[in-house]
Order: structure tokens, then C-alpha cells, then sequence
């Protein structure tokens, strides 16, 4: 089987289906679609086509297409994923810009809270390595993940805990929180397309609220006095996050939209003081 007939077997030619065999091939023979398209009377190695038909099997079963390669781009880097990890979304990189723009000391401490594979971390840590970065999340393979995609971009200051939420990390102070936390909904019907990725990294209680809630009550008490929390959550969750913080008693609070113009992240900043 040469290039162009492996690629005739999935979609029409200008489809996404077609794309993302482009994607899936290109990464077999280890060249760029540019390139792939140029090759397409170049035979495959036995090994190559295996591999290919392997991997349109699971795609036409509905597997992430980062599943079957094994990575995932996001922000500058390129991330291992396993099926103990979300897919990160180009969404999330407006969390990274957010935090970026803000007014945070030279040596800022912080925490990812439910790291992943560690994007969200390891994008800010890359950017900014001056920071002390604290990555957790509640599974253990799920952090072995991140380590190893840690390791790979010579990112080994990032340290990793693994603890649901804040129930073992050390008493410190951080000047930022960041978290992209389960906020879906059980009975939202997106959940139906997202079957392959662990639902203990999508689902939360109280219409997919209860996580970022503790998030924001629990995290105040790690929050240096003008410090920050900035959280990913639902396109229709931005009201009920900001009532949250105003509860709670922080200030500055402001939603980012996506490039979708949802509205997507939500940012305060912690005064220091409750009013009981």
C-alpha cells in the first residue's frame, strides 16, 4: 500500500476525517503532511501499514486522535497522553495567556491543582523559569504522565503531589492557584463524546460545580494576600463561578472568553481579609 491509497481509506478529501488520517500517517513516517502529500506513490513498511490500519480501527470506534499518537500539542510543547489523562484543549491555552498577563511577583509561587499531563504547569513553568511550580492531581499514573513530559522539556524544578485537592499540601502560601477541574455536568449530553477520557477528570457533583467550589473555598486559605486564582470551567458557568468568588470574598473578578467567544476562564484575586 503506498501513501495515497492509505489515505483514501478514510474520509472524503476535504473532511476532517481525512485530516486526521493525514495527522495519524504524517506521525507514522515520521515527516510533515506537507511532505506526506508530495510522498504519496511512496510504499509503506508492513510495520508502517499495521500500525496505520491499527490506528484508523480505533479512531473509526471514536478514540481521540491524541490517544492514538500518544501526544498532543499544546502552547509550545508537545505532551505524552494516556487514557489516564484529558486530551488537553487549545481552549486551556486562554487560562495560560490569562495568567501570563497578570501583575505577579518575579518568583511567583503557585499550584496546579489536577495537573493532567501537566499543561498548564509546565506551559507557565516553561515561560516563566523563575516560578515555583507545584503540579498535583488525585492519580498517581496520571502524575507519572506529567512527570515524564516534565522530563522531557528539562522542566524537573516543576514539583508533583499527588492529593485530592488540598488535603496534602504542605501549609504554604502561594501567590497563584490555577486549576482546570472536572465541571461537567453528569447528565450534560457532551458526555457522550467524551466516553474515551477518565470521567473522574470531567464529572462533578452539583451540575458540575462542587470542585470548582472547593476549589475556590478551600484555596483562599493557601492564597497569599493579593494573590490569584485563575479557573478553567463550562461555557455556561462563568455567573455561578463569579457568585462563588464574590462569597468567598474576592475581588478583581473577571471571565475570559475562548477563541470560541465562550466564556471560559474565570480570574480573582484574593484580598486576604473575610468579612464574617
Amino acid at each position: 500500500m503506498n501513501i495515497g491509497q492509505a489515505l483514501n481509506l478514510r474520509g472524503e478529501a476535504d473532511s476532517y476525517e481525512r485530516q486526521e488520517a493525514m495527522w495519524l500517517l504524517a506521525d507514522i513516517v515520521k515527516t510533515g503532511v506537507l511532505e506526506l502529500k508530495l510522498r504519496c506513490m511512496e510504499q509503506l513498511s508492513a510495520e508502517q501499514e499495521q500500525t496505520y490500519l491499527q490506528g484508523l480501527m480505533r479512531l473509526s470506534q471514536g478514540e481521540p486522535l491524541a490517544y492514538v499518537m500518544g501526544s498532543q500539542p499544546f502552547w509550545t510543547l508537545d505532551l505524552e497522553v494516556s487514557a489516564d489523562t484529558l486530551v488537553p484543549r487549545p481552549d486551556t491555552e486562554i487560562l495560560i495567556e490569562t495568567v501570563l498577563a497578570l501583575d505577579l511577583p518575579f518568583s511567583t509561587s503557585m499550584v496546579d491543582m489536577g495537573t493532567g499531563t501537566g499543561a498548564i504547569a509546565l506551559a507557565l513553568a516553561s515561560e516563566r523559569p523563575d516560578w515555583q511550580v507545584l503540579a498535583t492531581d488525585i492519580y498517581h499514573p496520571t502524575l507519572d504522565v506529567a512527570r515524564r513530559n516534565a522530563l522531557k522539556y528539562g522542566l524537573d524544578r516543576v514539583k508533583f503531589l499527588c492529593s485530592a485537592w488540598f488535603d496534602v499540601i504542605p501549609r504554604q502560601k502561594f501567590d497563584l492557584i490555577v486549576s482546570n477541574p472536572p465541571y461537567i455536568d453528569a447528565e450534560d449530553i457532551h458526555m457522550q463524546q467524551l466516553q474515551h477520557e477518565p470521567r473522574r477528570a470531567l464529572v462533578a457533583l452539583e451540575k458540575g460545580l462542587s470542585d470548582l467550589r472547593e476549589i475556590i473555598v478551600q484555596g483562599k486559605r493557601w492564597l497569599n494576600p493579593k494573590g490569584w486564582m485563575v479557573l478553567e470551567h463550562g461555557y455556561d458557568q462563568a455567573q455561578a463561578v463569579q457568585s462563588i468568588f464574590e462569597a468567598e470574598q474576592f475581588s478583581q473578578i473577571r471571565t475570559v472568553q475562548d477563541y470560541g467567544n465562550n466564556d471560559r476562564v474565570t480570574l480573582a484575586c484574593w484580598s486576604g481579609i473575610e468579612i464574617k
